[in-house]
């Protein structure tokens, strides 16, 4: 009898890690609406309550002060935690606080809801960046990172669409109410759909396998807060986040108002620029993490893969610096958009370096600190741009300091770093 040996097709793996992502990416989108309602409300608020340009900008600092210190704390905290536990404890905590704006009547009390807001708020990255290195190969997380990333944009085109509608039609505290609950419909399918992958039903073998392929030491104790500071490569991606993420909350403060104030757009018919920078905005979220995996699986070095993403991207913000000249209403939109899209895929690149820098068991950690070294320039660029606006009126200055940080940024990060591949973990 002739025996014939029958190989089986290699199994493929599973997509649950893509599932993962997606629900990454609503969660984030959430956080984005929450956040960003105030801006779309702020002139109508503004004429409202009566607070001027310098109280205004307090309020933006006071939830980038929360934030920054959530941050600090909020890493360490996933990290003991778990991403699990850690992501439902943020967003109960920033949906209530999201929903407790309504109950304001003075610059005071939107400054306390603001606070509150950011503490919640400073949870998501964290958990976010750690559950992608806990369920990404190297080779696919600035992909994910960018995918993910992506609902920050989302949230933002959501908002204005949202936002007007619901104000215009049950006032402006049911903005804040309804938005707000959006956190606790996402925490239904987090409970019910997430996992440790190694644990999970929904992922096979070559999935587990595939998730596994680049394993770091998580045998060994987490590093210390001061362990993870006293290293240069931590600083050169907090460096980074700390020049670049003000720009990115200017725009998310400010433009509404700067659309207001140059063009002269009101709560009904400023949706649609908005909704037309962050859908350009997003491009480059998920175009930059496709970039760096691009060039990755070319062969190119973790160096050059991302340090030239970071290049690109920092080239692509500098047509930004004459947004300020312009007359009309859309090349300034369009301009904007496009250094949105740079900012977005410089920080999904930003972020999947803390991947490529430490172990998984230390990413919430890392995450933490370098998003409040990002949140404390945001606090000093919200108080220097509300005293300028009120004093000279013109956004000119902001615009020129936008175009130029991410270049600066990215010199610094190679004289810190100048090799990637020999300090990865």
């Amino acid at each position: 009898m002739k025996l014939e040996t029958q190989l089986s097709p290699p199994q493929k793996p599973t997509f649950m890690r893509w599932w993962v992502c997606t629900l990454l990416f609503f969660a984030t989108t959430i956080n984005y609406v929450d956040r960003q309602v105030l801006a779309i409300l702020a002139p109508q608020l503004q004429k409202e309550i009566g607070w001027t340009e310098i109280e205004y900008g307090y309020i933006v600092t006071a939830f980038q002060l929360s934030y920054a210190v959530g941050l600090l704390l909020a890493g360490k905290l996933i990290d003991f935690l778990g991403t699990k536990r850690g992501y439902i404890l943020s967003i109960i905590i920033w949906s209530l606080a999201a929903m407790s704006h309504a109950l304001a009547r003075t610059a005071m009390g939107f400054g306390i809801a603001r606070l509150a807001l950011g503490i919640g708020e400073s949870g998501n990255f964290p958990a976010a960046i750690k559950t992608i290195a806990e369920w990404f190969p190297r080779k696919e997380r600035a992909l994910a990172t960018g995918i993910f990333n992506s609902g920050s944009n989302i949230g933002a085109i959501a908002a204005p669409l949202l936002v007007p509608v619901i104000a215009l039609n049950f006032g402006w505290q049911w903005a804040f109410i309804i938005t707000g609950l959006l956190g606790f419909i996402w925490l239904f399918f987090w409970i019910k759909m997430v996992h440790k992958p190694e644990n999970h039903p929904s992922v096979n073998a070559a999935e587990a396998k595939l998730i596994k392929t680049d394993t770091d030491f998580d045998d060994e104790k987490s590093a210390s807060l001061w362990d993870i500071i006293r290293t240069r490569k931590v600083w050169a991606i907090a460096i980074g986040k700390f020049m670049t993420d003000p720009i990115w909350w200017f725009f998310l403060y400010w433009l509404p108002k700067f659309l207001n104030t140059t063009y002269g757009l009101q709560l009904d018919k400023i949706g649609v620029p908005l909704i037309v920078a962050y859908l350009i905005a997003d491009v480059g979220s998920i175009g930059g993490g496709w970039l760096s995996s691009k060039f990755l699986q070319m062969g190119w070095s973790l160096n050059a893969a991302r340090k030239t993403t970071l290049l690109v991207c920092a080239l692509l913000v500098v047509p930004i610096y004459w947004v300020s000249g312009m007359a009309q209403l859309w090349p300034a939109v369009l301009l904007i958009g496009l250094g949105m899209a740079a900012h977005t895929g410089w920080s999904a690149n930003m972020y999947t370096l803390a991947t490529d820098f430490f172990p998984k068991k230390d990413v919430g950690t890392v995450v933490g600190f370098i998003g409040m070294s990002g949140a404390v320039g945001g606090m000093l660029m919200a108080s220097a741009t509300g005293h300028l606006l009120e004093a000279t009126g013109s956004y000119k200055s902001l615009f020129v300091v936008a175009a130029s940080m991410y270049g600066i940024a990215l010199l610094i990060i190679h004289l810190i770093v100048p090799d990637i591949d020999a300090v990865k973990s």
